[in-house]
């Protein structure tokens, strides 16, 4: 039964039937089967429940997706897929489950269950991408502020919010894809470095038979050896150096400048840092504070012999 009430072009409508708001995710489903993702969840290695009256891990996670493209930052945000029927039965769900039973999922996961199912989907969804071959990866170290007490949040560097608790990830990204190809959480109190080798490794591993042509990584990554370990993998690099006092010296001392355009100059130098086995090639980039307000100098700012 339907009632239709009409005004000034407008029509308002008024149904028995159910609508749900999130009626667009028939869409997101179809990426799904066309991923044929469920076909490939058993190689996941997903701990299941021990419980006869537990939810399916295959439901779980896919109702946690499709909380993720609802909105949801929280457990308890996956509520708003529990109460859509709509959306149970587009999915094929017989009920949803709470939000509890998603948490006690993920608390049966310890480090190296994490691991492995890390590195089954990586490489089932990176073998989907069979028409690249040559990728660029991404590698970037942030600090994510916390306002509570998560595991591991640890006061350290926080640029954003000085003496907050936070933690320290490393990400992948591959950039022509737009996809996430590792995550790693670590402490707050982490030093930026820490680790690198090891994520590297575990970034390679998800990628499968994909080549990667060129890797950039922001300073987090200027270390002597994870840039020697990508020199013995042949891999091409792009790291940000972390301004040094040696190498501002070897800059000012070595740099023949280059003007790419009013404002902006460029100049090539080669570095060896005391702890590196060999000298490396480094692109330096100046822009005049003229041209770029953000850059102005803190120190001294309003000294006509440092100003721009």
């Amino acid at each position: 039964m339907s009632h239709e009430l009409q005004a000034n072009g407008f029509s308002v409508g008024f149904s028995n039937q159910e609508v749900t708001a999130w009626g667009g995710l028939a869409l997101f489903k179809r990426m799904l089967e066309s991923l044929e993702f469920r076909e490939a969840f058993a190689q996941f290695g997903i701990p299941e429940s021990s419980s006869n009256r537990g939810y399916h891990a295959l439901q779980l996670i896919e109702q946690f997706i499709v909380s993720i493209w609802c909105g949801a930052c929280r457990f308890a945000h996956t509520e708003v897929v529990r109460m859509d029927s709509v959306l149970c039965r587009l999915f094929g769900w017989p009920c949803a489950a709470e939000f509890k039973a998603i948490m006690r999922l993920f608390k049966r996961f310890d480090m190296l269950t994490n691991e492995r199912v890390q590195m089954q989907m990586y490489s089932w969804l990176f073998g989907k991408l069979s028409g690249l071959s040559r990728v660029t990866l991404d590698l970037d170290s942030t600090v994510v502020t916390r306002n509570g007490s998560q595991k591991g949040a640890e006061q350290g560097y926080n640029p954003g919010r000085h003496g907050r608790v936070s933690h320290h990830p490393l990400l992948a990204f591959i950039a022509e894809a737009r996809l996430v190809a590792n995550f790693w959480l670590r402490p707050g109190d982490t030093h930026s470095a820490n680790n690198v080798l090891q994520f590297l490794e575990s970034t390679l591993a998800h990628l499968a038979d994909k080549t990667v042509g060129l890797l950039r990584a922001d300073s987090g990554f200027f270390d002597n050896a994870f840039m020697s370990a990508l020199e013995n993998k042949g891999i091409n690099y792009i790291v940000a150096a972390k301004l040094t006092s040696p190498l501002q010296r070897a800059i000012h001392q070595a740099a023949t400048w280059w003007a790419l355009k009013p404002g902006i100059e460029l100049a090539e130098i080669t570095y060896q840092a005391h702890d590196w086995s060999m000298a490396r090639r480094i692109i330096v980039i100046r822009q005049s504070t003229k041209e770029a307000p953000g850059k102005a100098l803190k120190l001294f700012a309003e000294d006509p012999a440092v100003q721009g």
